[in-house]
């Protein structure tokens, strides 16, 4: 029997990442302001954003929520979704030709409680030249993904190489998920 999970966010990523590792997911989505609070860190920021999220969903008994939250952190700068097709070339040129972090704060609600977890992955970027940056953010595929890029669309052709879990980068970081709710449902009463 498949595992039901409720994610508390509409990331059509996430849902789909989620299903094609067997889970039957509902959405229920947190509204949870992302504002990051001074002086914290990109990784603390994320832990924080999943723990709301999970935590603000509306929640049965039985059920197992899922929050997540993602930024993208490159030379100590933290880049989320881009507002504008400006922000987005702004934020493509600050990655070209470099690596970058991607951090995935992941928390997990059950009966048990709550557990909060991260991953990082590292993406080094090929070099982009201008036109190559204006008709990528053109593409409008940059404006609902953190660092104003799609891993898995258009900018694999930019992806030079990567460190960690791939699927962390597309929205979530799946085994980190599974091994979450698997360790909370040993230790349900």
């Amino acid at each position: 029997m498949r595992e039901k999970i409720v994610l508390a966010s509409a990331s059509p990523r996430r849902r789909e990442l989620l299903q094609n590792a067997g889970f039957l997911v509902e959405i229920r989505p947190s509204h949870i302001p992302e504002v990051r609070l001074p002086g914290e860190t990109p990784v603390v920021y994320v832990l924080r954003l999943a723990r709301q999220k999970a935590q603000a969903a509306a929640w049965n008994p039985g059920e197992v929520i899922v929050g997540a939250d993602t930024v993208v952190e490159v030379e100590g700068r933290v880049l989320e979704k881009p507002a504008t097709e400006a922000e987005a070339k702004d934020m493509l040129r600050s990655l070209q030709g470099r690596w970058h972090a991607v951090h995935t704060g992941v928390a997990v609600r059950t009966a048990a409680g709550v557990l909060v977890d991260s991953a990082t992955t590292r993406v080094c970027f090929l070099p982009m030249n201008d036109n190559e940056i204006d008709e990528y953010a053109a593409s409008g595929e940059p404006m609902d993904k953190a660092g104003g890029y799609a891993i898995q669309g258009l900018a694999s052709r930019y992806v030079d190489r990567v460190e960690g879990c791939y699927f962390n980068v597309v929205g979530l970081p799946v085994s980190l998920v599974a091994r979450m709710i698997g360790s909370l449902n040993t230790h349900e009463v």
